[in-house]
């Protein structure tokens, strides 16, 4: 029986990516790899979560009845049981499946039906050093980037990494999120507005509304 480590199973609203408003699912995997000075969810970085067999996770998904799935953590590639986990939950009719990944392991992983939505780490992250420089390849069409931005520094950078991986040609959608009480979004709305580069401003709906 395969088993991942779970942190929590709840329904929200989806704060983040393309996908911000929708009901979802969330099924947050416990332990993450990086250190991330912004980290927002300590909490599932740091505990070791519990042993859930995959066909309890996907009988809870199954009776939420939400058509919106997002696998986040921690970091779900860090986990070997992630991937029977992924395709178990593609199997539910009517899904769409999300997975939120830190970039610092290879996203092949990741079913092609899935959707994957992947950080570059900037430099204000202090782990900017542990992206798999070769995902950036590996990306499809229908995935998505996220930079989160501390300064201005960080946002030369993702513009530079915009540049540099050609992201534009590989994904529809990149987001540049500021940094919860690091860069305030005005400024980084004001810097987008002045420069136009082909991206959208992300804000964490989640955290707007005061929900988890």
């Amino acid at each position: 029986m395969t088993t991942v480590a779970v942190n929590e199973l709840f329904v929200s609203i989806q704060g983040e990516s393309s996908r911000q408003g929708y009901p979802c699912f969330f099924i947050r995997l416990a332990g993450c790899n990086l250190r991330c000075r912004y980290c927002d969810t300590p909490y599932a970085r740091e505990n070791g979560g519990d042993t859930m067999d995959i066909a309890s996770i996907v009988q809870a998904c199954r009776e939420t009845d939400t058509p919106l799935i997002t696998i986040t953590g921690g970091e779900p590639l860090a986990q070997p049981g992630f991937g029977h986990l992924a395709n178990a939950l593609l199997e539910l009719p009517s899904r769409t499946v999300l997975v939120e990944t830190n970039g610092s392991y290879d996203i092949s992983a990741i079913p092609e039906q899935a959707i994957t939505i992947m950080d570059i780490k900037c430099p204000g992250s202090g782990e900017a050093d542990a992206m798999d420089t070769a995902n950036p390849e590996r990306l499809r069409a229908h995935d998505e980037v996220k930079f989160v931005l501390n300064d201005r520094a960080d946002y030369s950078f993702a513009l530079d990494a915009l540049r540099r991986f050609r992201l534009t040609e590989r994904c529809r959608h990149i987001l540049f999120a500021p940094a919860a009480g690091k860069l305030d979004p005005k400024l980084l709305s004001q810097w987008l507005i002045a420069d136009r580069p082909p991206v959208r401003l992300q804000l964490q709906w989640h955290r707007l509304l005061g929900v988890r």
